[in-house]
């Protein structure tokens, strides 16, 4: 609730359908173990203006949402969780299964701590509370959702606990746990006073009197600006706190019940202790004095967001106020542009009270514009002489003075921020070696050494969230500006690829040039999209091209190439065996390449093996491919990656569908690497993976003279489609195929993709543009004169007028089935004979020989057991099933029906699925069992829904028709497990045990 509206079951996401549906939910949680009427449900999604239609609407969402939460919960069984109660509903949860009952037990205990006079221990309560948002409640619902007063209370609910944890924090003494949950909160609330005057209080007394000065200012000019009002008085006496000082610094209130030392406790800010005794053999050095050096660079003005990555750096140094009791080592890693100096420095700021002994900064320039690598022995000299070690007192050699810069660290208690790394080696020599310090490093290195054998904990940036990139430029702009302009906001966070730095580049033109709208702006990113030359500055240091550069510079000649080849690839993101193809090497070659990459965050690896390249760094990518691959290697890379994927998707398509008539391919290109999977399961996860990136394949193949490479790999994906259900994708590759076949003039291309396209047709309930489109291909295979080819399209024309509901299409069909039956007799096919008799069995029964359907059905059964055609045979069990019930043989019928379901079930056909489900549940209503029939229904009706099939609505009236038998007929409601009994034990009983040999042989039922 805290965030978006969602839900989990277990560890997985439930989707919980259309946004009014997820504002039902919402108010149901929201009044959770209370009952909520009708009207109230109906207000809260419809306001003053609901449909006529608003009670039967808000009861379909309230039956889906139960169907969700409990799956296998019976048709018009009471829920256990969504109840209905005295007019309305009520959802009973447990208070710790919702965010909202966490929230609510937390912010109760840290109240309770605070009353008792312990602020101190009510802080991480009120922390670990707050950090349970993730967004305004009920984030991504309408807005007339969210302004309901059952929305607002519960912000207002979390604005009052900001308050009481930052005076909390105050009185304790540290505030500096709680700024980023104030900074983030007053950004939400921008006119609410009590916000901003804790948020100035908690700055000044963490040190940063200038920032609270500023944020104050830049409150009270927003208040005359936009509201035309002065400040308050609460916000004024807090400025006034801040002028006069009169606010403890950080650390120097305790309260609370904690001891104030004893084992395990951090010594509190004060005198350094005397310092240790160096090693033995350790150079030392006669000083007199202690040098405090404070060399950090100022922190950029306005941070805002990577609030959950502030916190978890907070807590690497544990709790209290003084330094660490270990060394700890950080390393602050990420791609180019995406922050890591401004986020260590602002982390380094939070903390530097902590660090009595000073600060040391240093940039490694690892990855720099302007010059090499610093060496580190100059970087250590550098230390020795900001903590003014006398020249005459430096040893030679760079192993003998860091010895010496770690003895006279020894004992202190130091920040030490090392920016820009190039790698391990360059920061080893600069770690102290006691405890009591913190050693931050930034580097677009992974430091994966370091992390190992140092010890360092990570800390990798990825790209903000959407809200957090507007926040900057609320912060970089003001609100009014940004709000005044949402779509160009939004334009403006997409194109930048939320990177931070292009999006700090965006701004500074915007912020430069007041009198630009940022539509204009928008328009700009729009009008470049393809180069970085929107992204440009004078500044080395501000343009994300220099930025790219000096990562890819850094780069292997392999890796490089490998980079540059990246752009040319397809779809969101690529694996292991396809960048090999690109590259033409083995994916053993490539996998450190790979590698390699990732290190220098240029690509990133989402998943194991499964790699992902930012916007702008592809666009970085094309630009270094352009200039330095010529066209004819370019195009010999996307021939062998279009290859690769073809020859792997036909090979994966083999091995699910063998019986499949095959189609010939040309050879693959040198080094395109196809894999060919080992099983079905293999095989349907690989078209799974790699499913966004095969239809953008098809596109692309398309688009640069691969015609023929293109239709080919729409056909290999034909079954995937299908028994998936992604029948409006199919239609789309299957245009573009035909448009590539046309172009190229390819007949045998037409006619698949003519096939293919009726066959699409036919899922979506388009039986006439079906029929036209199989009759073009039926025509061109006539012309081809492929044989097989159109007894196969015979066959197809058959199944598709087969469901039509008019019986003369019924008869056509049947005579489709005999021409395909003869055509394979005569080809000796024994696949096309089997699936041809099942197709004659099913419309037969359409027609009522019921005698013949049962006796086709058997043959075409006996010929798919013989062939190991597992979906032949899942067809047959569901065409023998029709006859044995229109026969009358009921219980024949129903064990056919679950050997088919469960056939249909691994196979992963969700479509088919659904239709044997239906028919099973009539011959359960015929039986006289509604229980199991609603069952079945329920179950047909929740895959055809989210197919978005248009036999939805004939099943959801068989359970709208039995809802209204059973309140005539006063029947009871299924309960327990009874309505499954045909989808789930019955399958391993007495379905497995059926003899399909013996069905002509049995008695009809009566």
């Amino acid at each position: 609730m805290l965030g978006p509206v969602r839900v989990w079951h277990g560890t997985t996401e439930l989707e919980l359908g259309p946004p009014q549906q997820r504002a039902a939910l919402a108010v149901l949680l929201l009044r959770e173990g209370r009952t909520v009427s009708l009207s109230e449900l109906i207000d809260v999604l419809w306001g003053e203006r609901p449909p006529a239609t608003a009670v039967n609407v808000l009861h379909r969402y309230i039956g889906r949402l139960r169907r969700i939460l409990e799956p296998d919960l019976p048709m018009r069984a009471p829920g256990r969780f969504l109840v209905r109660s005295s007019g309305g509903y009520r959802l009973d949860l447990a208070p710790e299964a919702v965010d909202l009952g966490r929230f609510r037990q937390l912010t109760e205990q840290a109240r309770t701590a605070v009353g008792q006079g312990r602020p101190r221990m009510s802080v991480p309560l009120f922390i670990q509370a707050l950090d349970l948002w993730q967004g305004p409640c009920g984030a991504g619902l309408g807005p007339e959702v969210l302004g309901h007063p059952l929305f607002t209370a519960l912000e207002e609910e979390r604005i009052a606990a900001v308050q009481t944890l930052a005076d909390a924090a105050l009185e304790a003494g540290d505030p500096h746990p709680v700024l980023p949950i104030l900074r983030r909160t007053a950004v939400d609330h921008p006119w609410t006073e009590s916000l901003h005057a804790r948020l100035v209080m908690a700055l000044a007394a963490a040190g940063q009197q200038a920032e609270a000065l500023s944020r104050y200012e830049s409150v009270r000019a927003g208040l005359a600006g936009q509201l035309g009002i002065d400040p308050g008085p609460e916000l004024r006496a807090a400025h006034r706190k801040v002028l006069r000082q009169e606010l403890p610094p950080a650390g120097s209130v305790r309260t609370g019940t904690a001891p104030a030392s004893g084992p395990g406790t951090t010594p509190a800010p004060g005198p350094a202790p005397a310092q240790a005794e160096p090693p033995p053999g350790a150079p030392t050095v006669e000083a007199t004095r202690r040098v405090r050096p404070a060399h950090l660079p100022a922190a950029l003005p306005g941070f805002t967001g990577r609030d959950a990555e502030t916190h978890r750096a907070l807590a690497m140094l544990g709790p209290g106020d003084g330094a660490p009791a270990t060394m700890v080592v950080a390393a602050v890693t990420g791609m180019a542009g995406i922050g890591k100096s401004t986020f260590a420095l602002h982390w380094a700021h939070q903390v530097a009270a902590r660090f009595p002994d000073g600060q040391l900064y240093v940039n490694l320039r690892g990855f720099d514009p302007g010059g090499d690598p610093l060496d580190p022995a100059g970087v250590v000299r550098g230390f020795l002489d900001a903590l003014e070690v006398p020249p005459a007192q430096v040893p030679d050699g760079v192993d003998a003075q860091a010895a010496l810069f770690r003895s006279l660290l020894t004992g202190r208690r130091m920040l030490l921020l090392i920016d820009n790394a190039r790698d391990e080696e360059q920061v080893r020599p600069l770690l102290p070696g006691s405890a009591g310090h913190l050693v931050i490093v930034t580097s677009r290195n992974r430091l994966a050494g370091l992390i190992a054998r140092e010890g360092a904990q990570p800390v990798a940036l990825d790209l903000p969230d959407p809200d957090e990139t507007r926040s900057v430029l609320v912060e970089r702009l003001g609100a009014q500006r940004v709000a005044a302009e949402p779509g160009a906001v939004d334009e403006i966070v997409t194109r930048c690829g939320r990177l931070p730095l292009a999006v700090a580049i965006v701004a500074a033109r915007a912020a430069a040039n007041p009198t630009f709208s940022l539509a204009a702006l928008a328009e700009e990113l729009r009008a470049t999209a393809g180069s970085l030359d929107a992204f440009s500055d004078t500044e080395p240091s501000t343009d994300a091209r220099v930025a790219f550069s000096c990562s890819y510079r850094a780069l292997g000649p392999a890796a490089a190439r490998l980079f540059r080849l990246l752009a040319l690839r397809f779809g969101p993101d690529l694996g292991t065996a396809a960048a090999a193809a690109l590259a033409g090497l083995t994916p053993a070659r490539t996998r450190p390449l790979l590698a390699e990459l990732a290190r220098a965050h240029l690509i990133t690896e989402r998943v194991p093996g499964r790699f992902v390249v930012h916007d702008l760094i592809g666009t970085y990518a094309t630009e270094m491919v352009e200039q330095t691959e010529s066209q004819e290697q370019r195009r010999a890379a996307r021939r062998r990656l279009v290859d690769h994927y073809l020859h792997t998707g036909y090979a994966a398509n083999r091995v699910i569908e063998p019986y499949r008539h095959p189609i010939d391919l040309p050879p693959p290109a040198e080094g395109a690497g196809p894999v060919r999977p080992a099983d079905a399961a293999t095989a349907n996860a690989w078209f799974d993976t790699e499913y966004p990136v095969l239809l953008a394949t098809v596109r692309q193949a398309a688009d640069h003279g691969l015609e023929e490479q293109a239709w080919q790999l729409t056909w290999t994906m034909q079954q995937f489609f299908d028994r998936r259900g992604h029948w409006h994708d199919w239609i789309a590759a299957l245009h573009v195929a035909r448009d590539a076949a046309a172009r190229r003039g390819d007949r045998a291309g037409l006619a698949h993709t003519y096939r293919g396209i009726g066959t699409v047709y036919s899922r979506l309930s388009r039986p006439e543009d079906s029929y036209r489109e199989l009759d073009r291909s039926l025509a061109l295979f006539g012309e081809l004169g492929d044989g097989a080819a159109q007894a196969h399209l015979h066959l197809v024309l058959g199944a598709v007028k087969s469901r039509n509901r008019v019986r003369h299409r019924h008869q056509e069909a049947r005579e489709h089935s005999r021409q395909a039956l003869e055509l394979f007799t005569a080809a000796g096919s024994t696949v096309g004979r089997a699936r041809a008799l099942n197709n004659l069995g099913f419309t037969s029964a359409l027609l009522g020989d019921h005698q013949a359907a049962l006796e086709h059905g058997q043959a075409a059964l006996d010929l798919q057991q013989e062939l190991g055609d597992e979906h032949g045979q899942a067809a047959a069990w569901d065409s023998v099933a029709l006859a044995l019930h229109r026969l009358g043989r009921r219980s024949e019928a129903i064990a056919c029906y679950q050997r088919a379901l469960a056939m249909f079930t691994t196979l992963g056909n969700r479509y088919f699925l659904a239709g044997t489900s239906s028919r099973l549940g009539d011959v359960y209503l015929d039986e006289g069992r509604p229980e199991q029939a609603r069952a079945c229904w329920e179950q047909a009706l929740a895959v055809l829904d989210d197919l978005d099939h248009a036999d939805a609505a004939q099943v959801a009236e068989k359970l709208r028709r039995t809802a209204e038998d059973a309140d005539t007929t006063g029947t009871g409601t299924l309960s327990g497990r009874a309505g499954r009994v045909g989808l789930a034990s019955s399958v391993q009983s007495s379905s497995q045990s059926f003899d399909a040999r013996k069905i002509s042989r049995g008695s009809r039922d009566s």
